[in-house]
Formats: structure tokens, C-alpha cells, sequence
């Protein structure tokens, strides 16, 4: 069958007006024009249940959303830029099976999460936001998840793994299942378009759910969830895989600044104080499922790292997060394990142009976090 388009005929038909179409004068036109609205003023716009305009971008009243959109647009990338030859030699030959283990459940939670995260910034978190420069960033946000997806996809494809068998370990495996469950339950009913936020409950409920998701999800679990790989590329094994999750970990500190900035935001606009019962609950359940997920993909500690170093990391980075968000630390005493593991958001590369294309980007990735 002949599939191919030819976009002469197409201009043409879609030129044309369909036989069935009512045709207007002028004049109608006019008379079904409405009436003209009163402007808007940018202090009217609130994070959730505004009245302002929806598509009225400026003056902003969050102009610190819209200069995240423009940081988001300096680290642009493509999984196809990085070269995988020697992680596909370093995944035959060199790694251990332990090794292997780690590298492949690691990529099979990930890919799982981004999706996870794609759909709720899409459904549950952008289409409540009632401030035009808050959906732009997030639609970028949007995109850069479904492009994690595709890295994750690129390095397996790359690789060889077994798609089928990979793809399904979420499913199967109780110790990732447990993450995306968890997350899944954390996040559906805030996902529903009916979910109204003015109800006070439901406000408070959406709140700690964004908390879940910025703070945790993204600014814990996915932020210490690269650092097994990066362990690898501090002795020269899978550095391809390792430098796009650099890329992807660039993005992420970006989500996770700007989820922390509107829950802050919405909390003070909407003088809403979280119940620290429930945010208690929520480290504790996030610490818990972190803690299975490091036995069983470290069941075998890797040269340089282990289970107890991936959960003592975890606990200090919910610290970090804690903090910023303006709450009491949840694991006091908590050290910092892996100092290195911030130098990774700050990717510096010195390559010879005739090997390979320079992919030196401008970044925000290096945001203080304290």
C-alpha cells in the first residue's frame, strides 16, 4: 500500500470548504461577536482557583515561574547525542553480574517513574494551575519527562536488554513495585479533573500530594535514585548512560525547585498549614519504600557502594528537601555520605570536537539547595 503523502493535495483539500459548510456574510460575523471584558489585573492571579485569564501570560504575578521556563530551555538535549559504544562493551564484557543487576533495575524503575511523572504534571498538577507562567513551565516539564522516557528507552534499545522482561519488573519485582504503588496511591485522586480545590480538605489533600511528588518523588527518590550508575562512572564504567541521566538529573533539580517554590506559594496564598502528622507519615512511608528498593537492587554491594549508603543518602537528601520546604528535617543527624553526588547536576565536559559533537549546555543545574 502507498502510504506516502503528497502534500500538494492535501494544501488543496483542506483549502477548500466542505460542501456541507454553513457560509456566513460579513455582517453575521460581526453581530456574533461578543461584547468586550473588563482587563485583568496580575495580582488577581492565584496558583489555584484564580479568576484571572487563563491566556493572558503578562504582567505576571509569579515571575519567578516564567524564568524556570527560560533555565528549562538551556539544558536541551537528545539521547542520540551521547555515544553508547563503550557502555555497550563495558555492559558485555565488563561489568559484574552484581553490576549488571544494579544497571538494570535502576533503568527499569526509571522508566517507570518518568512515565509517572509525565501523567501527573499533565493531569493532575498543570490543569489546576490557574496561572498562565506556571503551565508554560510545566508543559515544559511535560516534555522533558516524556524525553527521559525516551533516553531510558535508547540506552535499553542500545543495549540489547529484553524489553518485554525489563519493562515489566515494575510489575513483578515487590521492591520496585512498592515505589510506583505507593506513588500511584499518593497521587491518583488529585489526578481526577473533578477534584475541586475549593474544598478545603481537598486543598490540604492536593497540597501534600505536590509536596509527595516534588519534594520526594522528583527531589529525593529520583535525585538519589541515579546515584548507583553514577557509581559506576567514577571508575570508568557506563559513562554514556551515566552522562545522559547527568543531562536528565538537570532537569530534575529544576522540577523539584519549582514544586517546592509552589507548594511554598500556595501554602501562604492559601493560608493553608499541612497536618505534620500526615507529612511525618509521608517521610516515613517514602523512607521505607526507599530502604526495600536499595536491598533488593544492591542485594550484592557494587565496589565503592552499597545498600546503607543508598538509604543514609536518601535520609539526608529528605533533610535537604525538609528544609526547603520549610519544615522540620525528618531523619535529624542525618550525614551527608556521598558529597560527590551534587557534582553531577554540575556536568563539566572537555571533548576533542573531531570525536564527537560538543553537548556543553548552559545550565541551571547548578542551583544551590541549601
Amino acid at each position: 500500500m502507498n502510504t506516502k503523502l503528497n502534500f500538494d493535495d492535501w494544501d488543496s483539500s483542506i483549502s477548500q470548504p466542505a460542501a456541507s459548510a454553513t457560509t456566513h456574510s460579513p455582517t453575521q460575523s460581526v453581530a456574533n461577536i461578543g461584547t468586550s471584558l473588563a482587563p485583568i489585573n496580575a495580582q488577581d492571579k492565584r496558583i489555584v482557583n484564580g479568576q484571572a485569564d487563563i491566556n493572558q501570560l503578562a504582567p505576571f504575578k509569579y515571575p519567578w515561574a516564567w524564568e524556570f521556563f527560560l533555565n528549562a530551555n538551556k539544558n536541551h538535549w537528545t539521547p542520540l547525542e551521547v555515544s553508547m559504544a563503550q557502555d555497550v562493551h563495558d555492559y558485555q564484557h565488563k561489568l559484574t553480574s552484581a553490576e549488571r543487576h544494579v544497571f538494570e533495575n535502576v533503568l527499569a524503575y526509571l522508566t517507570t517513574s518518568d512515565i509517572l511523572a509525565m501523567r501527573n504534571i499533565g493531569l493532575a498538577v498543570m490543569e489546576k494551575m490557574s496561572a498562565p507562567e506556571l503551565q508554560i513551565y510545566q508543559a515544559r516539564q511535560v516534555y522533558e519527562e516524556a524525553l527521559h522516557t525516551w533516553t531510558y528507552q535508547h540506552c535499553i534499545e542500545t543495549l540489547g536488554i529484553d524489553q518485554q522482561e525489563i519493562y515489566n519488573r515494575y510489575r513483578v519485582i515487590p521492591a520496585l513495585h512498592g515505589k510506583i504503588a505507593l506513588a500511584n496511591r499518593r497521587l491518583e485522586r488529585v489526578m481526577r479533573s473533578d477534584f475541586d480545590l475549593r474544598d478545603r480538605d481537598n486543598l490540604h489533600e492536593f497540597a501534600l500530594s505536590y509536596l509527595f511528588f516534588a519534594g520526594i518523588f522528583e527531589g529525593c527518590w529520583f535525585y538519589n535514585g541515579f546515584t548507583p550508575i553514577f557509581a559506576l562512572q567514577r571508575r570508568g564504567l557506563m559513562k554514556g548512560t551515566a552522562e545522559q541521566l547527568q543531562y536528565i538529573m538537570r532537569d530534575e533539580v529544576l522540577h523539584c525547585a519549582f514544586g517546592i517554590r509552589v507548594v511554598r506559594e500556595l501554602l501562604k496564598e492559601e493560608n493553608l498549614t499541612l497536618d505534620p502528622v500526615q507529612v511525618k507519615q509521608l517521610w516515613e512511608e517514602a523512607e521505607a519504600a526507599e530502604s526495600a528498593y536499595a536491598q533488593y537492587i544492591l542485594r550484592e554491594p557494587i565496589l565503592g557502594y552499597n545498600a546503607n549508603l543508598h538509604s543514609a543518602q536518601f535520609r539526608f537528601i529528605a533533610n535537604r528537601r525538609a528544609r526547603q520546604l520549610g519544615l522540620a528535617e525528618p531523619f535529624p543527624g542525618a550525614e551527608n555520605l556521598l558529597p560527590w553526588l551534587d557534582e553531577q547536576a554540575n556536568m563539566r565536559k572537555e571533548k576533542n570536537f573531531f570525536e564527537t559533537r560538543v553537548t556543553e549546555y548552559q545550565s541551571g543545574g547548578g542551583l544551590s539547595w541549601d
